[in-house]
């Protein structure tokens, strides 16, 4: 414990030192596991069962120390893919913790399925009567979830950054009288296509699972049903406050502060060839900019301080851009006369 208050210390506030840590939890959840299955290696058969066919019987099979290497191999060029998104696209916080959880499940995923996979087959002669617990998946996927949540929460947000300069003169902006007050309100959506596609896969799997007789299977299409509902469909408002957007679980969510908006504008996103799919994504430039991408077409885009991006997909994004701007442009006209304010006193 104290060595991790110690790295906290020394790292929790830059994007490789947080990288580090959850890689470092990760791999050493991995090394545990197979620390474990190594120890056992005289109670093993030899080959060890690696795969399973649908009717549960083992159908492949290696030698302890290539399985070993292989899952650990994989789980580490993951864990080291992870790191490299959190450390050169995480501007911003949502993909830093996505990144960290990422590093500690799969490390505590792959190690459960390699200590789960193999305690089954400790006193066995041969591996071909091996059977995989069907408690399995279920334990790897979840229990190492909870640590991944623990690991997201742990990565610091971004500091509150307000703007210096002056929104841009080029920008769009909503006519508004001083003190007139005004919200706009939009609906984003998830595009039929998408929607067919997260649809299927979800059927997909629950029809593996029951083909299979694997009925803990059953957990990843309940996942996935779950993912596909909070990323169904967001409201998206800017009023003075600046940008929200939320899901209509109320998870994700993302809050923008109007002073911290240097320019909101219109702009047209292609899912696959922008952000590499849909959903709460990071785009594929090496901006770092992070958007809700739902659909092809219209979408809002926020530059941020600290060279933050955001996009999210909706309808009539040019009036939100003005609006956005204008409110950008009233936070820093309130910042500026509360800063005048105290320095007349």
């Amino acid at each position: 414990m104290t060595t991790g208050i110690l790295l906290h210390q020394r790292f929790g506030h830059s994007r490789r030192g947080q990288m580090a840590i959850s890689a470092l939890f990760g791999l050493s959840l991995l090394a545990l596991a197979a620390g474990l299955v190594l120890s056992w290696r005289d109670s093993l058969p030899d080959p060890v069962a690696t795969h399973w066919s649908g009717g549960g019987g083992a159908d492949g099979f290696m030698s302890l120390g290539t399985f070993v290497a292989v899952l650990a191999g994989t789980a580490a060029a993951c864990i080291a893919l992870f790191s490299a998104i959190g450390v050169y696209w995480g501007r911003a916080e949502s993909t830093r913790r996505l990144s960290a959880a990422l590093n500690v499940w799969i490390g505590g995923f792959v190690g459960t399925i390699l200590a789960g996979g193999l305690w089954a087959q400790r006193g066995l002669a041969d591996a071909t009567e091996a059977r995989i617990p069907v408690w399995l998946v279920a334990v790897a996927t979840l229990g190492p979830a909870v640590l991944a949540v623990v690991a997201a929460l742990l990565v610091p947000g971004d500091p509150h950054t307000p703007a210096t300069a002056p929104v841009g003169p080029d920008a769009a902006r909503a006519e508004l009288a001083p003190d007139e007050r005004a919200a706009w309100i939009g609906q984003a959506g998830t595009s039929r296509g998408a929607m067919v596609l997260e649809i299927g896969i979800a059927l997909l799997t629950a029809a593996l699972a029951v083909m299979t007789q694997l009925w803990v299977m059953l957990v990843v299409p309940a996942l996935l049903v779950l993912l596909f509902l909070a990323m169904l469909s967001f409201t998206v408002r800017v009023d003075r406050s600046g940008l929200t957007v939320r899901s209509a679980l109320g998870w994700p969510r993302i809050q923008i502060p109007a002073d911290e908006v240097v320019l909101a504008s219109a702009t047209q996103v292609n899912p696959l060839g922008d952000y590499g799919g849909w959903g709460w994504r990071v785009a594929l430039d090496g901006s770092g900019r992070t958007g809700v991408v739902l659909r092809k077409g219209e979408a809002l885009q926020v530059d941020r301080t600290a060279g933050r991006g955001f996009v999210v997909t909706v309808d009539g994004a040019a009036g939100a851009a003005a609006l956005l701007n204008t409110m950008a442009e009233r936070a820093r006209s309130d910042a500026s006369t509360r800063s005048g304010g105290a320095s007349g006193e």
